[in-house]
């Protein structure tokens, strides 16, 4: 057992803000670490103390875990705190903030190493015979021998990349007449996003599900699931919204799958919050992914359903405390949602946009969260993930929980910038989504940019009547050069920022 006195949050945005919240209500004093262009954030003002450690780019300052951690030593803190993304899931840096003599809320060094290996991951969670997507279980290099395998398994397959994440080194293959190609983009790419050109081969599965499963473990051997989280609503493989339950496990394979969940968190002595991820195919089987040996994105719909504080467990786990509750006294009350409000235009493939947020009010009432980053008048930066916000709802069912979700989409005023929320509309209002019959594929097949376009109002319908009957009597109205509004273009405002 070690009291935790003083947390150093090594994030930034909603994350570090969420956080240090928890901390503070558990009388634990925060420090915020931030970069040039953070200077004036929300989590930079919130913390007792907050300290620049180098430029606005990531690999200048929230990457740079040898700063941070000296920052630490300078200000007598105990824990680092790593959210998710950056640091969370660099074995070397847990490793380096124990040798520190940190204590790093999170799982050990070990179990991160082996789980950031999805052909590491699987032969660990092989000896409890956890279902697993037929394919390779060794990475492989020789495209011949890949290709004969390949055919053995039955096209469509899917090469990816052992230490791979978030879509990248990830190949559809059709055919045997294109694999070559493919499995070469695919190693090219794993190699420049990480450092490792390690692929193996999958079955593809055409029309998953991506439901996923929240674990908690203790230092003490114990180790719980707190039931699952629907997250198929994706582009580009990156989450858009997420509820929990799903709308379509039954009572059993709930249990079946959380068995599995824990299993693999056994399999590497997993301590801490970790998620589990499972594809379910159109029959309900479910297959192994990989596991996340971080807190979630999407962690809030969790806390809503089981009412626990993930955070605070955390914090406890990591001072040594075990768990104060078992399996059977968990359960599921209501139904929650998340919409990821991003920076990104839907119209335009989802590309990411940037500007200040001219009006910035955040809905509120019975059922509803928002868990953010910014203030009206702030500007998004270009550095970072352009997620904005996570809108999360709650209610007694699925029915309640779409209805708040919808009006909050609509009590959320943002301008300055376009944002996902008018897609979430969409998603909530579709048929597919309200009856739960959807899977990972739900953009592809319905979602087009038009549906996304206003609808003329009556108003409308007239004025533009009678512009018409103007323009066939060549008696054209004066339109002045700021009236005619921007023009949409095909290249987002974040790119063309970027690439000056």
């Amino acid at each position: 057992m070690r009291k935790i006195n003083k947390i150093l949050v090594a994030n930034r945005g909603e994350i570090a803000l969420r956080v240090m919240r928890s901390a503070k209500e558990m009388g634990i004093s925060t420090v915020a670490v931030y970069s040039e262009a953070d200077r004036n954030a929300l989590h930079v003002r919130y913390a007792d103390e907050a300290v620049c450690v180098g430029g606005p780019k990531s690999n200048e300052s929230y990457l740079r875990g040898d700063v941070i951690i000296d920052v630490c030593k300078r200000l007598q803190v105990d824990a680092i705190h790593p959210g998710y993304g950056f640091l969370s899931e660099n074995a070397n840096f847990a490793r380096q903030v124990q040798e520190a003599g940190l204590i790093f809320i999170g799982p050990s060094p070990e179990a991160i190493e082996l789980m950031g290996s999805k052909l590491a991951a699987k032969a660990a969670v092989a000896k409890y015979k956890i279902p697993m997507v037929p394919g390779t279980e060794e990475a492989i290099t020789d495209v011949e021998e890949a290709k004969e395998i390949a055919s053995n398994v039955g096209f469509p397959i899917l090469i990816k990349a052992s230490a791979g994440g978030g879509g990248k080194g990830m190949r559809v293959v059709e055919s045997v007449d294109v694999f070559e190609e493919q499995m070469k983009l695919a190693v090219s790419e794993a190699t420049s996003a990480f450092g490792d050109g390690s692929v193996f081969i999958e079955k593809y599965i055409s029309s998953p599900r991506h439901i996923e499963i929240q674990v908690l473990g203790d230092t003490h051997g114990n180790i719980v699931h707190l039931f699952e989280r629907e997250c198929s609503i994706q582009r580009r493989h990156q989450k858009v919204i997420e509820e929990a339950p799903s709308a379509v496990l039954t009572p059993e394979l709930r249990d079946e799958m959380g068995r599995c969940a824990v299993d693999v968190a056994k399999a590497c002595d997993y301590v801490g919050a970790g998620t589990v991820e499972f594809l379910v195919d159109e029959n309900l089987n479910f297959y192994f992914l990989e596991m996340n040996t971080r807190l979630q994105v999407e962690h809030p719909v969790t806390e809503q359903i089981t009412g626990l504080d993930l955070v605070k467990e955390q914090i406890l786990i990591a001072e040594g405390n075990p768990l104060s509750f078992r399996q059977e006294d968990l359960q599921i009350n209501g139904h929650a949602l998340e919409l990821r409000v991003y920076a990104e235009d839907p119209a335009n493939n989802f590309l990411p946009d940037i500007g200040r947020l001219e009006t910035y009010v955040r809905p509120q009432g019975l059922g509803v969260r928002v868990d953010d980053g910014f203030e009206q008048g702030m500007d998004i930066p270009i550095y970072y993930d352009p997620m904005i916000a996570k809108l999360v709802t709650f209610g007694k069912d699925r029915q309640e929980a779409i209805e708040k979700m919808l009006r909050a989409i609509d009590e959320y005023k943002i301008t300055g910038i376009e944002t996902t929320l008018p897609f979430g509309t969409f998603v909530l209002q579709h048929e597919a989504f309200v009856s739960g019959n959807f899977d990972t594929k739900f953009i592809e097949r319905y979602f087009t940019p038009s549906v996304l376009e206003p609808k003329p109002t009556e108003d409308a319908e007239e004025i533009a009547a009678v512009l018409a009957a103007m323009l066939l009597g060549n008696n054209k109205p004066k339109v002045s050069a700021t009236s005619t509004g921007a023009q949409s273009g095909t290249v987002s405002n974040w790119r063309k920022n970027r690439v000056k």
